[in-house]
C-alpha cells in the first residue's frame, strides 16, 4: 500500500478483519505535499503518472512472500490508474503462485481503469 492517509485506513480495517500483515510500499525518493498537488501540470505525480511507460523506484525492504498464498495490495486512484509505484513493486515482488488482489480508494475515479492496469 502507498502512504496515502485513506488507503492505509482501509488497509487496516482489512488487516484487522483477515488477521492479515501489513508493509507499506514506499517509494525511493519520498513525496512531498507539493510533488503530490494533482492540480499543477508540473507537479511530481502529474509527470510520473502521464509517462506511459513510467516506473516509480521503490524502497525493497519487501518482507519474505513465501508464508502467504495471497497478496493484497492497496493503492489509491491517480489519474484512474494505481500510482506508478505500484506497478514497479507489483515487478519486484515473487508472485508466482500467489494469488494477488487489490484494493483501491479514490476521490472520485471509478475502478474499472484501474483494475485493468493492474492486469
Amino acid at each position: 500500500m502507498t502512504g496515502d492517509s485513506t488507503t492505509k485506513r482501509m488497509a487496516q480495517t482489512i488487516a484487522n478483519l483477515t488477521g492479515a500483515d501489513l508493509h507499506e510500499i514506499k517509494a525511493q525518493y519520498p513525496y512531498t505535499q507539493a510533488d503530490l498537488d494533482w492540480h499543477a501540470p508540473q507537479s511530481r505525480t502529474s509527470i510520473e503518472q502521464h509517462e506511459h511507460q513510467g516506473h516509480v523506484a521503490c524502497v525493497n525492504d519487501f518482507p519474505a512472500l513465501d508464508q502467504y498464498d495471497t497478496i493484497i495490495i492497496g493503492h489509491p486512484i491517480w489519474w484512474g490508474i494505481p500510482p506508478r509505484l505500484i506497478a514497479n513493486a507489483i515487478d519486484q515482488l515473487p508472485l508466482d503462485g500467489k494469488t494477488l488482489a487489490t484494493f483501491a480508494t479514490s476521490g472520485g475515479s471509478g475502478y474499472q481503469r484501474s483494475q485493468r492496469y493492474i492486469r
